[in-house]
């Protein structure tokens, strides 16, 4: 694919040989297309932190993140992925400045120098550890065992992304997600970002976006539902994303 961006001229003259006002909407969406892929390549989201912990998240996801917590107010997060702990504590500080809330995080590993930071954050209070693969029926046990009477539930899938294990989370978190609540599968850029740098040969299929639409098809009950924008005075941007076709929300 070639794409030429003139800015003397202000144009941008696309793959299929079209020409078209660089400053339009066509023009930046291309462009907003073209960054979120070599951020991938670059690791661009491995550049930011959350209250002194690394998140691996794009600031702009993190601000669509914050404002569906905000709109359905659930009492408990599930996240399947530890890593640093950065999302975990990020979660925890929305729910401390909304002055109710917890998160559970879930994680096969969660290594020693991971967890003694975690456990000496100020947001530990409002989080909870679960060691154990996240399909195994004895860890989705402890969790459901985990979540009150009455309690609002919001799920978030980012540990192994391939698409059976994504599936099998599905199967196993959506019947914990509450009815207005928002099911949150990360990482679906894998299949937009195949066959370029740092990635597998099979992520064109291989990735959540495949479970995630064979999930639909399955679940009346979700439906696909981009991340609020309670507020827009763009000229219809597009979302700059890791989750595309990530955000589901179960009616």
């Amino acid at each position: 694919m070639k794409i030429t961006f003139d800015t003397e001229a202000r144009t941008a003259t696309l793959a299929d040989g079209r020409t078209i006002d660089l400053f339009g909407p066509e023009s930046f969406a291309e462009l907003a297309d073209l960054w979120v892929r070599l951020g991938w390549v670059r690791k661009y989201s491995y550049a930011f932190s959350w209250m002194g912990r690394p998140i691996i998240q794009l600031p702009d996801d993190m601000v669509r993140i914050q404002e569906a917590i905000y709109a359905t107010k659930p009492d408990v997060i599930i996240e399947t992925g530890v890593a640093h702990g950065g999302s975990l504590i990020y979660y925890a500080s929305l729910f401390e400045a909304l002055g109710h809330g917890r998160v559970i995080g879930i994680d096969i590993e969660i290594r020693p120098h991971n967890r003694a930071a975690i456990e000496a954050h100020a947001m530990k209070k409002r989080i909870e550890l679960v060691v154990g693969g996240s399909t195994d029926a004895a860890v989705v046990s402890q969790v459901r065992g985990m979540i009150r009477p009455g309690e609002r539930v919001m799920v978030i899938l980012d540990s192994n992304h391939s698409k059976a294990h994504v599936a099998g989370e599905l199967a196993a978190y959506a019947p914990l997600v509450t009815p207005g609540c928002h099911l949150l599968v990360q990482d679906g850029v894998m299949e937009l970002v195949a066959g370029m740098p740092r990635t597998d040969a099979d992520w064109n299929w291989n990735n959540p976006r495949s479970a995630i639409a064979e999930f639909l098809a399955e679940h009346p009950e979700f439906k696909a539902a981009k991340a609020a924008r309670p507020f827009d005075e763009s000229q219809n941007v597009p979302d700059c994303s890791h989750h595309p076709d990530g955000w589901l929300i179960r009616e």
